[in-house]
């Protein structure tokens, strides 16, 4: 039995890799650019190459190695293969385990890049001791990720935890993403949040330091912290939305924890004070005692989960 593994978080335009010990400490962690070239042909070769080069620096022997765990910006079936391929780095479908051993004969395990954040969440950051948890990354988009019974929740296609994509609002003009209206994501995002606060800034003329300079959701969250009465009311409504998404997840899977990690929950611990109150009115009332955490991994949540998948034997 080996006593390390590499985590590896394959985005879009850095891969980021850790090395870590049986107990979850990582020992080094650096990161290669994405060659998305050829279909990403090279970003496999690449990830073994930089990891030889790494346990020749380390002195460390195939033996030594419990295996290796990657996240990929794609849904993963359990097997380990990517399915519809990952868009932004140019993959088609393949079983990514049997691509890598070519290069590197260990165990290898995939999922899909918000799934091993979660797991990564819960073994080792916001929350660690819960093995119930649903992590929700807001960020440009809104992720998820559920873990139950401390085991990642796929799905049959490897699409489960789309919590960003929940229909949460009938009068929507614009178009997410996705293709659909009124998603989740469309109001509790980073760009969701700007979305509320331009549509709240054009309804009169109300004094707000929001009319000047840049609107973020960072602004907007700071401006909540210095009493902005104009951005209390964008972030009432971002938290109403969420908070009643948030119900419905759990009024599903039950959880003890919602970790809420990504850009917008850099403004700490204020955004559970608009999230929590809609929550709690449409929970089921089994379910009122999930808790909210902010994230603690911050951008290596991809590269503590990855490792994770092998460390914990998921």
């Amino acid at each position: 039995m080996g006593n390390y593994a590499f985590g590896v978080d394959i985005g879009g335009t850095t891969v980021k890799m850790g090395l870590f010990d049986r107990e979850g400490c990582v020992l080094d962690k650096w990161e290669i650019p994405t060659v998305k070239d050829n279909e990403g042909a090279s970003v496999l070769p690449d990830v073994a190459q930089s990891i030889l080069a790494k346990m020749k620096e380390k002195n460390l022997e195939l033996d030594d190695l419990e295996g290796i765990g990657i996240g990929v910006p794609g849904a993963v079936d359990k097997e380990g293969n990517l399915v519809n391929g990952a868009v932004n780095i140019g993959w088609k479908s393949f079983n990514i385990p049997k691509v890598m051993n070519a290069y590197i004969n260990v165990p290898v395990k995939a999922a899909n890049d918000a799934n091993s954040a979660a797991f990564g969440e819960m073994w080792q950051g916001g929350g660690k001791g819960y093995t119930n948890m649903v992590a929700v990354t807001l960020g440009t988009g809104v992720g998820g990720g559920i873990i139950v019974n401390g085991e990642i929740v796929t799905g049959v296609t490897g699409a489960a935890g789309e919590i960003g994509h929940i229909h949460i609002e009938d009068g929507e003009t614009d178009i997410c993403g996705c293709g659909n209206r009124g998603c989740l994501e469309q109001y509790a995002s980073a760009t969701g949040v700007v979305r509320l606060a331009k549509r709240r800034l054009a309804q009169d003329d109300k004094p707000s330091v929001l009319r000047e300079g840049s609107l973020t959701a960072k602004t907007v969250f700071d401006a909540v912290k210095d009493g902005d009465e104009v951005a209390v009311e964008i972030a009432e409504r971002f938290g109403s939305y969420l908070g009643k998404g948030l119900a419905a997840v759990a009024n599903v899977v039950n959880p003890e924890v919602f970790v809420i990690g990504g850009g917008v929950s850099k403004a700490g611990e204020i955004l559970m004070d608009f999230i929590e109150p809609e929550l709690q009115k449409y929970v089921f009332p089994a379910s009122r005692n999930v808790k909210l955490a902010l994230a603690q991994l911050g951008n290596d949540a991809g590269i503590y989960g990855a490792a994770g998948l092998i460390l914990c034997e998921v």
